[in-house]
């Protein structure tokens, strides 16, 4: 099932206007972000810094108006610390948003 980016393009639209450097530039900090964020969650090993990654990544996916990755976010935060299963569906999700680009 391929990402649905409605929300999402609407709210870079609103944000960019009509300048599409500025529409790829944020796509692309979303991406990023998003990329550090799965990294930060690999790397977790303690409650915490699970659930600060996990959150940042809810702030960023919510910032965005990237509903599916806010409830990765959520699954996430429910999940224990490194917990592979939600890692890899989040890595999905930024693998097929990244190809749709």
């Amino acid at each position: 099932m391929a990402y649905e980016a409605v929300e999402f393009d609407a709210a870079l639209a609103a944000a960019a206007g009509d300048d599409a450097t500025l529409y790829a530039e944020l796509r692309a900090a979303f991406v990023e972000s998003v990329t550090r964020q799965i990294d930060l969650l690999r790397r977790s090993r303690c409650d915490g810094n699970w659930q600060v990654a996990a959150m940042r990544l809810k702030g960023i996916a919510a910032s965005f108006h990237a509903i599916p990755l806010i409830d990765l976010a959520e699954e996430a935060l429910d999940a224990a610390p490194g917990e592979p299963a939600i890692v890899r569906r989040i890595q999905h999700f930024i693998d097929e948003f990244s190809a749709s680009i």
